[in-house]
């Protein structure tokens, strides 16, 4: 009966503890042998996946949470909002007192600071899209306005 570490009569060797003089010599020059080489840090290989051409200095930037949108908040205090390939879809102004952008919880929802009023706006924007309907079939006046309500949220 040979136990790790145990004190019993006679299960103590010669290597000591019942392991083998060569094997522990082995795996403690293996272990310093790894110690040494590694620097305890993994390698980091990184691409630039894309760039975005500004005409004004960024303050900040924040995704949208599915990855489609990036809002841009500029030093004159506009937000740029652009596609998830780069194109510049839409520009607001929000006033050059608002200094910091954070992403919200929802893909249409992001955070904007402002310590010179020590507020907190939470923004929540509407996407309007042009819907191209000519030649399609209709019910009603061709020039009726129409709302469709997208509920993404429903569950």
């Amino acid at each position: 009966m040979v136990r790790f570490g145990s004190l019993e009569r006679g299960c103590i060797r010669k290597g000591g503890f019942g392991v083998k003089p060569r094997k522990t010599v082995f795996l403690l020059s293996l272990f310093i042998g790894v110690a040494f080489v590694s620097d305890g840090f993994p390698s980091v290989e990184w691409d630039i996946r894309s760039t975005l051409k500004l005409e004004v200095s960024p303050l900040g930037v924040a995704f949208s949470t599915n990855g489609r949108w990036i809002f841009v908040l500029t030093e004159q205090g506009e937000i740029l909002i652009y596609s998830g390939d780069g194109k510049l879809n839409d520009k607001f102004t929000v006033g050059k007192h608002v200094g910091g952008i954070e992403a919200g919880h929802r893909e249409d929802t992001f955070f904007l600071t402002s310590r010179k009023n020590k507020t907190v706006y939470v923004i929540t924007l509407n996407f309007i899209y042009d819907i191209k309907v000519s030649g399609s079939p209709f019910k009603g006046p061709a020039d009726a306005p129409v709302v469709i309500a997208v509920f993404d949220d429903y569950q």
